[in-house]
């Protein structure tokens, strides 16, 4: 794995107070939260760009609708200065956001992708970063999965999940690393 360069962007997805609500059910990696802010911080303090993504949901029983106290930023990792925020309405970070264009205009093409939740926004969207040639990174502990029942009524752990969504990531759309080894590459 090559060096992280100073035009590599820090992408923070949905890492929202609403995704805490009890009824999405048990959630791993409550360590998560702490090792996105500690990126962040060594991202901040190199100067290098920094994105958040917030989703507004239209649907109407989820905690993510903009009128919600569940659709601010996690204080952890609130947006400081001039970093931008992308609003999105669905999964993806790049569908219906003009965050395809800011990397471009910016000359990005490397990305570092934690946040919530490693099974649906976060794997959506490194699944896009790679097919649209970013090479992406996806942080194994600086993202969470909640637990997800089948459609055959079984109950799936978090952490299956979590290392399943991220399973199906390594290697095809991204490679996935720890908070560690990202800050040991620069």
């Amino acid at each position: 794995m090559k060096a992280i360069d100073d035009n590599t962007a820090l992408l923070l997805i949905d890492v929202q107070v609403g995704l805490d609500d009890p009824r999405l059910g048990r959630r791993n990696n409550p360590d998560a939260e702490r090792n996105m802010a500690r990126l962040l911080a060594a991202w901040r303090a190199r100067g290098r760009p920094v994105f958040h993504v917030r989703h507004m949901s239209t649907e109407p029983d989820s905690p993510l609708r903009p009128e919600l106290p569940g659709n601010a930023i996690k204080s952890e990792v609130a947006p400081r200065g001039g970093e931008l925020v992308i609003q999105k309405q669905v999964n993806a970070a790049f569908i219906g956001t003009d965050l395809s264009q800011r990397l471009n205009q910016a000359g990005i093409q490397s990305l570092v992708i934690v946040g919530l939740t490693s099974d649906h926004c976060v794997s959506s969207t490194a699944r896009m970063a790679g097919d649209l040639g970013y090479r992406a990174i996806v942080v194994a502990d600086a993202t969470a999965a909640h637990e997800v029942r089948s459609y055959d009524g079984t109950l799936h752990s978090a952490e299956t999940v979590h290392e399943l969504a991220l399973a199906n990531l390594h290697q095809e759309f991204a490679t996935i690393l720890t908070t560690e080894q990202v800050l040991s590459l620069g």
